[in-house]
């Protein structure tokens, strides 16, 4: 069959229209699962739109690491599903087209998705983070209250400990305020003041706090002295801990890694395998696990969409899910052990997609040949569960 024949054309024109719609609606998820953060900043912290915005824009690659493999596989099963429905398959085998032919437009179907993946994972991600980081340290400069937390202890701050029991937001007022101040080695400060308020300087990277009404206490262990002063105004600067170091001296965490910088520091921690270590490993293997990903999904929707019985979109949606929590429980799984050390990390990355493929080929070979596999077993559970469980409650009444 010809790469570029009018089925393969077809084919991928029925695929890319539910693998759009899929990346929209599965996006609009993950973002609703933001909303309350969002409304938090906004209503609490008067954060602008545009910054919400661009906040959520940078956070896009982790998301689209996960929902493009799933769109994929969404749009796969769905297709094949409605030919199967609209026995347009059945037309194909009468026309002498074998189900393997079909691999050629899903596979590259496949290809689209995971270089999209690729891209996502090992260029998106890493820029996404560190783009994130630097938006969130000015927000916090713009507005210090949102990098603080009410009755707890704050030590974002070098050498001080602050303490705020209540912050009211109309007036950017702290309330109840206690700190202790360990930046001169030989006093340790203990103050305490009813309210205050916290100013970011951009220019300087660091923090005004003014406090009023309040008290100082002051404690030499060496010279054995102490004394207490009370004021009316009281003034502080403070220093955020390392406030520059990850964002100008190159990213801390794997995720906001380069390949790179991936394999640097594998290669340098080889000896010292620590935690770290097997998580850095992990975040080189998933960068490339997860684009083959779509492969391994869009080989297991083709079989499946054409064994099911059931030729309803419903029901697709509901089977997609289905196999995408279980993959996604599998590389779950294979993560924490792998963090662990029970096992090679790249184990944990790679048996996802060998076990969906293997399901995939298993049970693409039995559909070629004619042997029927009843796959809709979950909406049937589903029944005989609803079933039960409304006899239980008839017998209560």
């Amino acid at each position: 069959m010809k790469i570029n024949s009018v089925l393969n054309r077809y084919i991928l024109r029925e695929l890319f229209q539910p693998f759009f719609l899929s990346i929209i609606f599965l996006t609009f998820i993950f973002l609703m699962t933001r909303m309350l953060d969002i409304a938090n900043m906004i209503v609490n912290y008067r954060v602008s739109a545009w910054t919400i915005a661009r906040l959520l824009f940078y956070s896009m690659p982790f998301f689209l690491e996960f929902i493009i493999p799933m769109s994929v596989m969404m749009a796969a099963l769905l297709t094949f599903l409605r030919l199967s429905g609209d026995n347009e398959i059945v037309a194909l085998k009468a026309g002498g087209v074998s189900l393997y032919n079909l691999l050629v437009p899903l596979f590259a179907f496949c290809l689209v998705g995971a270089l999209l993946t690729g891209f996502m994972a090992i260029y998106g991600l890493p820029n996404g983070r560190m783009a994130t980081k630097r938006l969130a340290f000015n927000a916090i400069l713009d507005n210090v209250n949102i990098g603080l937390e009410a009755r707890r202890f704050n030590d974002k701050f070098d050498g001080v400990m602050l303490y705020v029991n209540r912050m009211d937001h109309e007036k950017d007022e702290l309330l109840d305020i206690f700190i202790e101040d360990s930046r001169n080695k030989d006093v340790i400060s203990t103050i305490v003041a009813p309210r205050g308020y916290l100013r970011g300087e951009k220019e300087k990277f660091s923090f005004h706090l003014r406090l009023y009404d309040g008290s100082v206490n002051q404690v030499n262990p060496k010279a054995k002295t102490s004394y207490m002063l009370n004021f009316q105004t009281y003034d502080m600067e403070l220093q955020l801990k390392n406030p520059t170091e990850s964002i100008q001296n190159g990213p801390k965490d794997e995720e906001e890694m380069s390949i790179p910088e991936l394999r640097q520091y594998i290669k340098e921690n080889d000896a010292n395998k620590t935690a770290q270590y097997y998580l850095t490993l992990m975040e080189l293997h998933k960068k490339f696990s997860m684009p083959l990903a779509c492969f391994a999904l869009g080989l297991l929707a083709l079989p499946l969409g054409i064994q099911s019985r059931l030729a309803r979109r419903s029901f697709g949606v509901g089977l997609g899910m289905f196999f995408f929590m279980v993959y996604y429980m599998l590389l779950s799984a294979g993560w924490v052990f792998g963090e662990a050390g029970v096992y090679p990390p790249w184990i944990g990355m790679w048996v996802p997609n060998i076990v969906m493929a293997s399901i995939g080929g298993f049970l693409l070979v039995l559909t070629a040949n004619e042997y029927f596999i009843r796959v809709d077993f979950i909406s049937d559970f589903a029944r005989a569960v609803s079933k039960y469980i409304s006899t239980l409650k008839r017998r209560k009444k």
